[in-house]
């Protein structure tokens, strides 16, 4: 039986994840998901591959609306709701302050405009453990799913990559629909624990068998059919 085994959302596009045994699932995907981002002083987006520290922050969603930002060696800092409400996107100047402090750059934190990031991402255990395998056959060490950072991780389908091939899939409160495989770019590279950059996996492994049209991938984007609510232990099904 195939089942919802990891549900997290990332309230500020780029920073860490939070994991929960249940979530809303709204048409844009998970309540609370990528609502926010880190954005230079030109209002281009921050993104892992060129500021892997993002991966160090950790957001903390408020009752309020607002949001308590952690990082090491920082102290938190606190947004105003009226900041996550903020006609013009941006949060308080002392959210901005402590961005930049962190990241090392003129950075401001910024409602997300929606995109990818208003899709689930599915990755199955199956998928990771055949990729593990082959950076193994190399000599390299497995890599744990936050690399990927996925929304949902399902167990139990005995086939790699069933995620790609499954155009329904549906839980009890929901059905997600694939809207189309995941292009995998060089956050994967950066170890969500440290913040670094660490080697040229999984990209170097993927190249060899997971090319597709746009570059590599691995796993896959589902859009929201019927909104409801998902829980680890959810039993999914699929449909071809």
């Amino acid at each position: 039986m195939a089942q919802v085994v990891g549900i997290t959302y990332y309230p500020v596009k780029g920073c860490a994840g939070i994991s929960v045994g249940q979530a809303e699932v709204i048409p844009s995907g998970l309540l609370g998901d990528r609502v926010h981002a880190v954005a230079d002083d030109n209002g281009d987006l921050r993104w892992q591959g060129a500021d892997p520290r993002l991966a160090l922050i950790v957001p903390e969603p408020r009752a309020d609306g607002g949001l308590t930002l952690r990082a090491p060696g920082h102290e938190p800092v606190t947004t105003g709701a009226a900041a996550a409400d903020a006609d013009d996107g941006d949060a308080d100047d002392a959210a901005d302050r402590w961005l930049t402090r962190v990241l090392g750059r003129p950075s401001r934190l910024v409602r997300a405009v929606a995109g990818n990031e208003s899709r689930l991402h599915v990755v199955s255990r199956a998928s990771l453990d055949a990729l593990n395998r082959r950076i193994a056959e190399r000599g390299g060490r497995p890599l744990p799913m936050n690399r990927f950072r996925p929304n949902l991780v399902i167990d139990g389908w005995e086939t790699p990559h069933t995620e790609d091939d499954t155009p329904l899939l549906t839980l009890p409160g929901t059905t997600l629909a694939l809207a189309r495989l995941t292009v995998r770019c060089a956050v994967t590279l950066v170890d969500q624990e440290t913040g670094r950059r660490a080697g040229s996996e999984p990209l170097r492994t993927l190249a060899d068998y997971r090319r597709a049209e746009g570059g590599v991938v691995f796993g896959a984007y589902f859009a929201v059919r019927r909104p409801g609510r998902v829980a680890v232990g959810d039993e999914v099904t699929g449909a071809g």
